[in-house]
């Protein structure tokens, strides 16, 4: 025999914890790009770099507010992050959750690639993914 009590609790325990990881829908339309550094551009280090947004608003990490969310930079990533999880935070991934639209990173001299995604509230990529285009860049 099965307690239902002890029944109930699991399944809203897993039906909270899907609702937790539910990605955000993104608007229909948005996207996100590398103001500067510019594709194939030679640069020193530090190198600033601005980030673009269209058609969406920016929040800081843990707000919820419809049709925003925040930055993340991805250095150097080879293939795609996880859409269905939180980005990790490492070199290869920064978090700006603070709603920041520019940062200043440090490279070591040669060919980087630098790619921006957006993350809602808990750092999950949007449904679907706004995802900049890959751009390389060349530190001196």
């Amino acid at each position: 025999m099965v307690n239902k009590g002890l029944f109930a609790l699991l399944l809203s325990t897993v039906i909270f914890s899907y609702a937790a990881m539910a990605r955000t829908p993104s608007p229909a339309g948005a996207s996100v790009y590398i103001i500067s550094p510019t594709d194939g551009e030679t640069v020193r280090s530090p190198v600033t770099v601005r980030f673009g947004l269209k058609g969406m608003g920016v929040a800081p990490a843990g707000v919820d507010r419809p049709n925003t969310g925040h930055h993340h930079l991805l250095i150097d990533l080879k293939g795609s992050p996880s859409f269905d999880k939180p980005l990790p935070s490492d070199d290869h991934h920064k978090h700006f959750g603070g709603g920041q639209t520019e940062t200043t990173i440090n490279l070591p001299p040669g060919k980087h690639t630098l790619q921006l995604i957006m993350g809602d509230k808990g750092h999950i990529p949007h449904d679907p993914p706004v995802i900049s285009r890959k751009i390389t860049i060349i530190v001196k």
